[in-house]
């Protein structure tokens, strides 16, 4: 019985000798445990032997473990005696004799351990397998097998083999849940053992991978996964092995057998350890997780699809310019969507035309406005031949790019073999049904290639900035249109006026600044009045776009007007305020009722304000009369003075109504310099208005400069701060007429006063060298003296004023105006101011503070209007 090993006597050296490392050799024979482990580790089976007399002579480690009686104990005691209920002691001795008779007996015994002193066993309470008393020791129920051997004299003996029937029964039910999880989990599973080999794996993996789960048995993660992938995964099993640390969530993507598809798994690696704490290998259990990715993949397409499309919203239209617009869209696009972009629009479209052409066909010219690149600097291939920024093109008829602009549907171009590009979208750009030009995008290899959904997301995209161009186009169209109405209605060229040097400038929004921005409503205007007067002129109407052009324009009207009429500025503005106010009621100007019924239609109405300053200069007393409508005020400039703002009483907008005008009369001395502006010129929304006005003050430095140089300056010293706004400047330098230039005297009121000024303008003529205006201007001037002291009142005087034209005034005290008529082929007068509008250029009645004033003009001679033969003038009476 050598090969039962354990008496009482031996020490803790023999168990380790009983227990070789894996591998090692003891004797003649080789003892290891079989990985995962041996079945002992779990059953701890015991054994102990039984002499001739029934007793027990030899007692094994595993019997101290598993009874709780240590050897010397045991060794020398009935087992019958020792361990069975004295109910069932009489046939325990029956089987005993049978045994030591040389019987086999295999058999499961109730059994209790009595408390032997020194036993490494102590009571336990609570133990539903031991007695409450004691000395009851522990209960049980064993498997015994009982094999009958000899002494070395020949005597029976027999050696008994012990299981513990509970810990085999748990051993069976752990078995069998471990071979359920194991072979029915739907995840799955395999068992690697320390050499990084399948030692077992499940029904679920081997129907991913093929073959029986037996047929996996001996391979390494590089039979199933790329290499970089494989490498990976077994530094990291061998991690888990070396520390013990588990991995949970680790993502492994590779291929299964039949599918070209890439799969991923999600795999969870924890070390296993056999019943005596040796570990034996790692479990793999894994998830595939491909449906899942690409549900996150095309959730997180479309956060990024809806991240682009705020982007869109946000970046795209930001400026009203079709090719910043269009350069927007690249901007959103690329690198975000697409690695290369385009952008043509319809040429028509660019030059300003109603519909963009060639919507039949496709084959219309279009212009490249922008052009975006991740990779390149250069246009991308596929699309036939190269096309510069800003070239206009067309695409052939049969081309996709031709088909989508024709059908206004998305198209995918081909891409050129050995080409940088492999896939290109050709979308139309529509805004209202209507096609404005095409968007393409690209991504070069390596790149994905489009998909339905980026086919979505391009035609979005398309259609946003389209909207935006179209949008632009249309304001584009309405800004000219204004621009247009706007200059229109401005003095063309360099208007000329008596006794004044003038200059002048306008400047739209988008001219000063570079920037689109709608038209405003300022303006200015250069009048000339009776007299050799000047009415200058400039306004603001409030608001912008061409609703303020027209405002502006018929504001303007009405000044010149007005102006025609010769009211005094404070009047003129007075005029102008009704009708601004006028303007914006929906029954037009109203006199008596309009004020009633503002308060009721007040909602119902467009205001129209505006601002303005009118000034009127007499180039002969050079004084200029200014009324003021809330618009800034004028700056004078005197020779050999710093520049000053003149104090005109500034009075309410144009279109406010309720208060009057204050007048201001101003002497201007010889080579002043006046300045009217807007406020376009010194403010701006970076800038206060007190500080433009300033600059605008310090930048008249030098006035005797000529007045062209004089305004570029001032532009060119303001527009680093200003010019949001429109800009109009008028400059005027006066020069009043020379004395020598006029000829002023006083008749008494009496009869023989009429040759009296006949000959008073012809001595006047024939000193100026007029001869050739001699006789007309005798008949004339009899006419309105002859006038005068029929109709008129108080002194007569006589005025005549030579400077571009020859103008003649007669003054008197009456307020009657003289009132042209058509006289009948009988009368025998009322023909004088007949007479006077035939002979002469002009001719007109104007208002004085004492009277009034008649007054006609002629045109000198060599001059582009030829003079009217006086003889003729009579004959054409009757």
């Amino acid at each position: 019985m050598s090969e039962i090993p354990a008496r009482a006597k031996e020490s803790a050296e023999s168990k380790e000798t009983e227990r070789p490392s894996h591998g090692a050799p003891l004797g003649d024979a080789v003892w290891q445990s079989n990985p995962p482990g041996s079945i002992y580790d779990y059953i701890k089976v015991a054994s102990f032997s039984i002499g001739p007399d029934g007793l027990v002579d030899q007692w094994s480690l595993r019997a101290e473990q598993l009874l709780g009686i240590p050897a010397e104990h045991a060794v020398g005691t009935d087992p019958i005696d020792a361990f069975v209920d004295p109910e069932l002691r009489e046939r325990g001795q029956r089987k005993m004799a049978e045994i030591l008779d040389g019987r086999e007996w295999t058999g499961v015994v109730p059994f209790r351990t009595p408390d032997a002193p020194g036993s490494p066993v102590p009571d336990a309470p609570g133990d539903p397998d031991r007695d409450g008393e004691r000395g009851r020791g522990r209960r049980g129920l064993a498997e015994v097998y009982v094999m009958p051997t000899r002494t070395e004299d020949g005597e029976k003996a027999a050696v008994c083999i012990v299981v513990d029937v509970r810990v085999l029964r748990s051993i069976e039910t752990d078995l069998a849940a471990s071979q359920a999880i194991f072979g029915q989990s739907p995840f799955g599973f395999l068992l690697i053992d320390p050499d990084l080999r399948v030692r077992r794996a499940n029904h679920r993996f081997a129907s991913i991978f093929g073959g029986t789960p037996d047929s996996h048995r001996g391979k390494t993660v590089h039979d199933y996964l790329p290499r970089a992938e494989a490498d990976r995964l077994s530094a990291t099993l061998r991690r888990v092995l070396e520390t013990g640390n588990s991995i949970t969530d680790m993502h492994v993507t590779g291929f299964v057998p039949g599918s070209e598809g890439r799969r991923h798994w999600s795999v969870n690696l924890y070390r296993v350890h056999s019943g005596s704490g040796r570990p034996i290998g790692v479990a793999w259990l894994g998830t595939d997780i491909t449906s899942r990715r690409q549900a996150a993949r095309e959730a997180a397409a479309a956060r990024r699809n809806l991240a682009l499309l705020n982007d869109a919203g946000a970046r795209i239209g930001n400026s009203l310019d079709l090719e910043t617009t269009a350069r927007e869209l690249l901007d959103v696009v690329v690198p975000g969507f697409c690695d290369l972009a385009t952008v043509d629009l319809y040429q028509g479209l660019l030059a300003g035309e109603e519909t963009p052409p060639g919507l039949a066909d496709g084959s219309a010219e279009l212009r490249r406005v922008a052009f975006s690149s991740a990779v390149s600097d250069a246009p991308f291939l596929g699309t036939g031949e190269r096309v510069k920024l800003g070239a206009v093109h067309h695409y052939p008829f049969n081309s996709p790019c031709a088909d989508a602009l024709r059908t206004a549907r998305p198209r995918s171009v081909p891409a050129e073999e050995g080409g940088l590009v492999q896939s290109t979208l050709a979308v139309p750009m529509v805004a209202h049904d209507t096609v404005v030009g095409l968007a393409q995008f690209a991504r070069t290899k390596g790149s994905e290639p489009f998909g339905d959904r980026d086919r979505d997301l391009a035609v979005e995209l398309a259609a946003r900035a389209a909207v935006c161009i179209d949008n632009a186009r249309l304001y584009r169209r309405e800004h000219e249109r204004a621009l247009i109405l706007q200059r229109s209605l401005l003095p063309p060229g360099d208007p000329e006026a008596s006794g004044l040097d003038i200059a002048c400038r306008y400047l739209p929004g988008n001219a000063a600044t570079g920037r689109a921005s709608e038209v405003g409503g300022d303006w200015f205007d250069v009048i000339e009045l009776p007299g050799h007067r000047t009415a200058l002129v400039v306004g603001d109407v409030m608001g912008r776009g061409l609703r303020a052009a027209v405002a502006m324009g018929e504001l303007r009207t009405a000044v010149r007007t007005l102006a025609q009429l010769d009211l005094e500025p404070a009047e003129v503005l007075a005029q102008l305020d009704e009708i601004a106010r006028g303007l914006g009621a929906p029954s037009g100007v109203q006199q008596a009722t309009r004020s009633a019924r503002r308060p009721r239609e007040a909602d119902l109405s467009e205001v129209y304000l505006a601002t303005c300053v009118y000034a009127v200069y007499d180039s002969v007393t050079r004084r200029c009369t200014f009324a003021n409508a809330g618009h800034l005020p004028p700056v004078l400039v005197e020779p050999g003075e710093t520049a000053l703002m003149l104090d005109v009483p500034p009075g309410l907008p144009l279109g406010v109504g309720g208060e009057p005008f204050e007048e201001v009369e101003v002497e201007l001395p010889e080579g002043a310099l006046l300045a009217l502006y807007t406020d376009g010129l010194v403010e701006s929304r970076d800038h206060p208005l007190d500080e433009g006005l300033q600059a605008f003050v310090g930048a008249l430095t030098d006035p005797a400069q000529p007045l062209e140089d004089v305004c570029d300056h001032v532009l060119n010293t303001l527009d680093s701060h200003h010019g949001e706004d429109d800009i109009a400047l008028l400059m005027a330098r006066v020069q009043g007429l020379p004395s020598d230039s006029v000829g002023d005297w006083t008749l008494p009121r009496e009869p023989r006063s009429v040759g009296r000024a006949r000959e008073l303008a012809r001595a006047q003529l024939l000193d100026w060298d007029m001869e050739p205006l001699v006789d007309t201007t005798e008949l004339l001037v009899s006419e309105l003296v002859t006038n005068a002291l029929r109709y008129g009142e108080g002194e007569i005087r006589l005025r005549l004023l030579l400077d571009r034209t020859l103008v003649c005034e007669v003054w008197d005290s009456g307020l009657v105006q003289p009132r042209r008529r058509r006289a009948r082929a009988t009368d025998e007068g009322g023909r004088g101011l007949q007479l006077v509008g035939l002979l002469s250029a002009a001719w007109g009645s104007r208002r004085t503070p004492r009277g009034k004033t008649v007054w006609f003009e002629l045109p000198l001679p060599g001059a582009d209007t030829q003079l009217t033969d006086p003889a003729e003038a009579l004959l054409s009476l009757f």
